[in-house]
C-alpha cells in the first residue's frame, strides 16, 4: 500500500483517523480520491450534476463503511467497488429501470481501427454518455471496470445473455457514432 504524502500520514493512519471521525483526515482522503471517483461516477451518470450526486452519496457510504475495509487490495480498488455499487443503486433509485432487450441476430459494423486514434479522451467519453442507459452501464462495467458478464448480470439483476447483448449493442452503436464523427470531420 502506498503512503499518502498529506501531512506525513500513511494511508493506514488516514483510514484510522477517518474511522475515528477526524474531519481533516476525511478531507484529505476525499481530496486524494475525489477526482478519480468523479470520473467513475460520470461514466455511469447522465450528466455532471448527477455524477456529483453519485460522488457525494458514494463518499458518504465510503466513510460510513470504511471500518469494513480489510486492507486486502488497495484502498482505491475498494473505494471503486463502493462507488460502482453506489452508482448502480443510485440509478435504480432515481432513474427508471434500464431498458434491456435480448437480441437474436445482430450485425457488427466494423469501421477502420484508427477511428479511436482520431478522437480525444473527452470526445470518447461524450460519445459513451450519449448511449442509452442499459448500453452505457454494461459497457462501463465490462470494458472500463473489467467485470465479467456473470458479475454484471448479478449486479444488475439481468441475464448473462442480456449483458452480452447489451455490450454488443453498445459497441456497435459506439462504432457507428465514431464512424459518423470521422466522416463529418473528414
Amino acid at each position: 500500500m502506498s503512503p499518502l504524502s498529506l501531512n506525513k500520514h500513511t494511508e493506514n493512519e488516514i483510514i484510522a483517523l477517518c474511522i475515528k471521525g477526524d474531519r481533516t483526515a476525511c478531507r484529505q482522503l476525499f481530496s486524494m480520491y475525489s477526482g478519480k471517483m468523479m470520473s467513475l461516477c460520470y461514466r455511469f451518470s447522465r450528466d455532471k450534476s448527477e455524477a456529483e450526486d453519485m460522488l457525494q452519496e458514494g463518499f458518504i457510504r465510503v466513510f460510513d463503511k470504511l471500518d469494513l475495509y480489510s486492507g486486502q487490495g488497495t484502498l482505491e480498488s475498494w473505494m471503486r467497488r463502493v462507488m460502482i455499487n453506489n452508482a448502480l443503486k443510485y440509478k435504480q433509485k432515481y432513474v427508471t429501470k434500464y431498458n434491456y432487450s435480448e437480441i437474436e441476430n445482430y450485425h457488427i459494423y466494423d469501421p477502420s481501427p484508427t477511428i479511436i486514434d482520431e478522437l480525444s479522451k473527452e470526445e470518447i467519453i461524450r460519445l459513451v454518455q450519449t448511449m442509452p442507459p442499459g448500453y452505457k452501464t454494461v459497457f462501463n462495467l465490462y470494458v472500463i471496470e473489467g467485470y465479467s458478464h456473470k458479475e454484471i448480470a448479478q449486479m444488475l439483476e439481468i441475464g448473462e445473455s442480456t449483458s452480452r447483448s447489451q455490450l454488443v449493442k453498445a459497441r456497435t452503436l459506439l462504432k457507428e457514432k465514431l464512424s459518423k464523427l470521422i466522416r463529418l470531420a473528414g
